[in-house]
């Protein structure tokens, strides 16, 4: 019966042990701050005098002692070894355990850190075990107590064989976890550097001088903190600027976070930008970080700022000067480091004029200000987008179009694109998709850029003739609104019942058909 006690004590022991071991390795990312305290528990559990950590530098082919319990800082620095040299040499080459139960008996232990030299050598045992990880031996654990006859040198290897198991797990999680980071840190760097090339001003397209300003702007601007506000009509690319800024800033590794004011209803959009607590209003479920808050020490792009409504334009102005604001529903003031670009295809100046932009928020916005020219002020540049976006959705869409015909040239450069480059865009992306051959013809571009020529409806007549053949439509127009009658078509098209009656014996039209 004490038999089996002991046994289920020792056991227990050992449980415990190996509890406590498993917690401090799975506390610190870097392994080697929590063998020290792995080496300190396994004395205070065990019999154990001194304990020792040795991991192979794979740099310098040698073996060191990196953590151990019993040895001065001193004992501790001559605890190295090449492969193949003493105990813990022959263990790292061979990853075979080593048991010695008097080390004054075996020659093959060299006492390198002479930290038994005050002791009876014949009293010691000493054990030492590889740390493995798959087939490679990466390690040893060894330890050194007391000898007694009546201790089992067997349990204690086993022991210690479990303990290295426990902490070349460790290590290989560890080891897969860093990779993983190295490879996400890889990627990040590859993704970050692929953005920053493609958000380069010498890679956006624009000759004209007019883009070439804005080009030299954004390389000013980008490398400082300052507050930019882009301005332009719509479709111009403003977004596109904004990208560029930040990606050639030193917060491109950090978030760039999109807000569209104007898409935003007015009870949503405070939410949106500076998040909300739990509770702060019906289907407020939980806590919601806003925008600011997600692109802290980054870049947040407020599109479309001239649609912002007052109140707004007050908290916003707060964020800008102290960088600070609260969530909806809470009181915790909460401060970010944040880049604020925005931008409005709107006149701010004629709204402050009105009251509906506040000029403090302009001055502010203002800082340093950038205007993207329409398109059909650059009209250098429309070619080279037209070329860029047929390589683009050929690509996309598994086609090959070599050209662009010179009749669809002509018609992108006399058309006035009030649309911009977005128009632009969405019209080749259209030529691309009709076309059936390797050419973009100008009967693939939509009816608003079509010409005479290429629609075939070249009007034809002189002009007497055209000018007559409109004033006989307009008048059968008028009197089909008026059911035939003169009078009220006269007044309609701004002429006396006189010069109606001429018109229509001229044209020999008949009133009385437009009467049902």
């Amino acid at each position: 019966m004490p038999t089996d006690t002991t046994t289920v004590r020792r056991e227990v022991a050992e449980l415990t042990l190996l509890y406590e071991i498993s917690e401090i390795l799975d506390r610190s990312v870097d392994l080697r701050d929590e063998l020290g305290p792995v080496l300190k528990v396994i004395a205070k559990r065990t019999g154990m005098l001194r304990g020792t950590i040795a991991l192979l530098n794979r740099t310098k082919d040698e073996i060191v002692i990196c953590a151990a319990h019993g040895l001065s800082a001193k004992q501790l620095e001559r605890g190295r070894y090449h492969i193949g040299e003493g105990v813990v040499g022959t263990v790292m080459q061979t990853g075979r355990a080593v048991v010695i139960p008097r080390i004054s008996e075996e020659p093959l232990f060299l006492n390198r850190t002479n930290a038994r030299k005050g002791l009876a050598r014949k009293d010691i045992s000493y054990i030492c075990v590889p740390i493995k990880m798959e087939t490679s031996v990466i390690g040893t654990l060894s330890a050194d107590r007391i000898f007694e006859e009546n201790i089992s040198l067997e349990e204690d290897l086993r022991l210690m064989s479990i303990i290295a198991s426990l902490i070349a797990r460790a290590a290989r999680l560890r080891q897969r976890t860093q990779e993983e980071h190295d490879r996400l840190l890889r990627e990040n760097t590859r993704l970050q550097e692929e953005l920053r090339k493609k958000f380069h001003p010498a890679n956006m397209i624009g000759r004209s001088k007019a883009m070439q300003r804005v080009f030299d702007m954004i390389f000013q601007v980008a490398k400082s903190d300052a507050t930019v506000l882009i301005t332009g009509e719509s479709g111009v690319g403003k977004e596109l600027v904004a990208q560029s800024i930040h990606y050639n800033s030193a917060r491109a590794p950090k978030p760039f976070v999109r807000v569209n004011c104007a898409a935003l209803p007015e009870n949503i959009i405070e939410s949106e930008l500076f998040g909300h607590e739990k509770g702060a209003f019906t289907g407020a479920v939980r806590e919601r970080k806003g925008r600011f808050e997600l692109a802290h020490h980054g870049t947040i792009f407020l599109d479309e700022i001239g649609d912002l409504s007052p109140q707004m334009q007050i908290r916003l102005l707060r964020v800008l000067q102290e960088r600070e604001f609260e969530r909806v529903g809470g009181s915790d003031t909460i401060q970010v480091n944040v880049r604020v670009i925005a931008a409005t295809n709107r006149n701010l100046e004629q709204l402050m004029a009105t009251e509906a932009f506040r000029q403090d928020l302009f001055y502010r916005l203002n800082v340093f200000p950038i205007n993207v020219p329409p398109l059909r002020e650059r009209r250098t540049d429309i070619l080279e987008l037209a070329n860029f976006f047929v390589e683009k959705y050929s690509h996309d869409n598994g086609k090959y179009v070599r050209r662009i015909s010179t009749p669809a040239i002509d018609m992108m450069m006399s058309y006035h694109w009030p649309g911009n480059v977005r128009e632009l865009e969405n019209c080749v992306e259209r030529a691309v998709l009709l076309t059936n051959d390797d050419v973009l013809h100008g009967h693939h571009l939509p009816p608003t850029l079509q010409t005479s020529e290429a629609s075939n409806t070249i009007i034809k007549g002189t002009l007497e003739e055209t000018l007559e053949r409109v004033e006989r439509e307009m008048i059968v127009e008028a009197l089909k609104d008026t059911r035939g009658n003169k009078a009220r078509a006269a007044r309609q098209l701004g002429i006396s019942e006189r010069l109606m009656g001429l018109r229509v014996r001229k044209y020999k039209i008949d009133p009385k058909r437009y009467k049902t």
